[in-house]
């Protein structure tokens, strides 16, 4: 049993996490009032849905990587500290007094980076560059002049897909015509901002698996673009053949939401798969080099 002064002792927080209370508190203070904004705004828009998940999940790569910031080992802090922290704050106050959703939420970057910096030097920003580099994904990314070039990719795909497997199906433009029904492929159903979404899904499986190959890695990071691709051709895949069957009334309803989420259970899946056979070929590899 612990004597009560020892017991004392482990329940008194250590000076490292009292140093992070200011300064966590000053962070509520800047983005709260941000994060109250766009959940009325942008995170209500359609290519922006993920924005809370990405969000969550930033969250929860910081918990992982807690004990890092309350180590007693630390860098010294790094002048760099302080140019990426007044660089973020004017960044947040042009975005925050405008209404530039770009700089507002990007700001957190070199502010938490800056912060890093200052508190813990530059080993604590090396621990945490993943989390900062995640924020990226909830960012408004201007991507819609790439937009209409990837419907256009994904529905001619599909429009190859279904005429080879013999079904009455002809394409104009992004709209796509099958049977009595017309189907438009919409910004959220093929366009770059699912692209984006489902690279970061691949991205957080890298940084959790932390595969040992450098090689395995680069391949597998590559090969998350065609990946995403795929998975965007197999949902409007999967809803053109269900409005064929089913009507306009299924297709565009429930199924039509649950869709996206059938999106990233297969864009994992083939990243899964993808991941399963690049483990195989690097044993082999390794076999071969050991003889």
């Amino acid at each position: 049993m612990l004597k009560p002064i020892a017991f004392l002792k482990a329940l008194k927080p250590s000076n490292q996490l009292l140093g992070w209370i200011p300064i966590i508190a000053g962070l509520f203070a800047l983005y709260v009032p941000t994060y109250i904004a766009i959940s009325h705004d942008l995170w209500r828009q359609t290519d922006q849905a993920h924005g809370p998940i990405v969000l969550m999940v930033v969250a929860y790569l910081v918990w992982l990587k807690r004990e890092s910031l309350t180590s007693e080992t630390a860098d010294s802090p790094s002048i760099l500290g302080w140019i990426f922290l007044i660089l973020g704050l004017l960044c947040y106050i042009l975005g925050r007094s405008q209404d530039i959703y770009m700089l507002d939420i990007g700001s957190q970057i070199p502010v938490l980076a800056g912060v890093l910096l200052l508190m813990r030097g530059k080993s604590g920003l090396k621990e945490m560059w993943f989390p900062l580099f995640f924020i990226i994904f909830m960012l408004p990314l201007p991507l819609d002049a790439i937009t209409m070039p990837m419907k256009m990719a994904v529905s001619q795909v599909t429009e190859a897909i279904l005429y080879w497997a013999g079904y009455p199906i002809a394409r104009s433009g992004v709209v796509l015509q099958i049977g009595q029904y017309q189907l438009l492929v919409a910004d959220a159903c093929a366009g770059m901002h699912t692209l984006i979404s489902l690279e970061a899904l691949g991205l957080l499986y890298l940084n959790l698996i932390k595969h040992d190959s450098a090689l395995r890695n680069i391949i597998l990071a590559i090969l998350i673009i065609p990946i995403s691709f795929t998975s965007n051709v197999v949902r409007v895949v999967a809803l053109t053949l269900i409005t064929y069957y089913f009507g306009d009334e299924v297709g565009q309803g429930f199924v039509h939401g649950f869709a996206g989420m059938f999106l990233f259970v297969i864009a994992l899946m083939f990243i899964m798969s993808v991941d399963s056979f690049l483990q195989y070929f690097v044993k082999q590899r390794n076999k071969l080099s050991a003889i």
